[in-house]
């Protein structure tokens, strides 16, 4: 995009995001933050969002406590240098971003990628990290616990059609040529601290919110039990066998969160993990809005600073996978950026 005729500056950053910060625990003073928030637009002249002629949003994958934090259940190391530098960008472009949109995993104790789920032949459940094939499937060295139906549908008697459905979405997570099932350890689990957001990037939410008189949208995902849901645009597998040699529904795309970003100028991600969730998200984008209207695609922009790889270290390292993806997305027409890069450099803001 052409550059600016006029060069605006960064706004000033009130609230201090160190990494430190970044992976602290704590509730944020959200009455202080409003009082800050409201003396900081006034000081710096900054318009609502309703009078931006160019309109740019900002997602933010999955940026929760049990991703960010060390403790976390699924730390992604780096993320909290990932959460700082997103906190700082969104204080020094507020006046220029219109959007905030938070996607948030969402997990409960029986789902498929759960250890709960499955058993081999001693009746022991895998430990985190166990990938499955289709040929472990079939060959009945990982089967359906004898609780899951029970847990999943409330029906123990539905027990061969989830043992079906366990076969089939190994069948067709490697037939997509993704990857083959891997189970995760329990994280962002609903109701627990991990599934919060990072206090700090709740914090500076709310400070764009109320700068700006806008309001940061968050799209729930990851719930259904039968399909993992990495991207928030898609879940993984959208059908299970009816039982009858079909196939029926379990899920549907989400078009709500699609129109949402193309109703904007610009959009930028940000968020964990760089491998996973944020890489089928941007995946999902680029094909949804290929099939709609390629020229769509130079609309996107990757914080490639604010995003990490899932390296669980001596068992699995997805930074490949995570840089590939990257180069396929900028050979895309995407465009990768730094956020301490500024906008005016590369974004013509009107």
């Amino acid at each position: 995009m052409s550059t600016a005729s006029a060069v605006r500056k960064d706004l000033p950053l009130v609230i201090e995001n160190t990494p430190a910060s970044c992976s602290e625990l704590f509730i944020p003073d959200l009455n202080g933050i409003t009082t800050t928030a409201r003396k900081w637009a006034k000081d710096n002249s900054i318009k609502p969002s309703s009078l931006d002629t160019t309109r740019v949003a900002l997602v933010q994958i999955d940026n929760q406590i049990d991703f960010c934090f060390p403790t976390g259940s699924l730390y992604v190391k780096g993320a909290e240098d990932d959460s700082a530098r997103t906190c700082s960008f969104i204080q020094r472009n507020a006046d220029v971003i219109t959007t905030l949109v938070n996607t948030m995993d969402t997990h409960k104790c029986w789902q498929i990628f759960f250890e709960s789920l499955l058993v081999d032949e001693n009746g022991d459940h895998p430990a985190p990290a166990t990938m499955i094939s289709v040929d472990d499937a079939k060959a009945g060295k990982w089967k359906i616990s004898k609780q899951a139906a029970y847990a999943v549908f409330g029906d123990a008697a539905k027990y061969m059609a989830l043992q079906r459905h366990f076969v089939y979405y190994c069948e067709q997570l490697e037939a997509a040529g993704k990857y083959q099932l891997l189970v995760w350890p329990y994280h962002t689990m609903l109701g627990s601290v991990g599934h919060a957001l990072v206090p700090a990037i709740a914090e500076v939410c709310h400070l764009h919110d109320i700068a700006r008189g806008s309001q940061t949208q968050h799209e729930i995902k990851g719930g259904n039990p039968l399909t993992e849901n990495y991207s928030p645009f898609c879940p993984e597998v959208l059908t299970t066998p009816d039982g009858k040699g079909g196939t029926m529904p379990i899920a549907q795309r989400n078009a709500t969160i699609l129109e949402l970003l193309l109703d904007h100028d610009v959009v930028f991600f940000a968020g964990q993990a760089k491998s996973h969730c944020y890489a089928w998200a941007v995946d999902d984008l680029l094909t949804q809005i290929k099939q709609k209207d390629p020229s769509l695609v130079s609309r996107v922009h990757l914080l490639e600073d604010c995003t990490s790889p899932v390296i669980i270290p001596g068992i699995i390292d997805f930074t490949d996978q995570a840089n590939e993806a990257f180069v396929r997305f900028r050979d895309a027409g995407m465009h990768v950026v730094k956020s301490t890069q500024p906008v005016h450099e590369y974004l013509s803001i009107g």
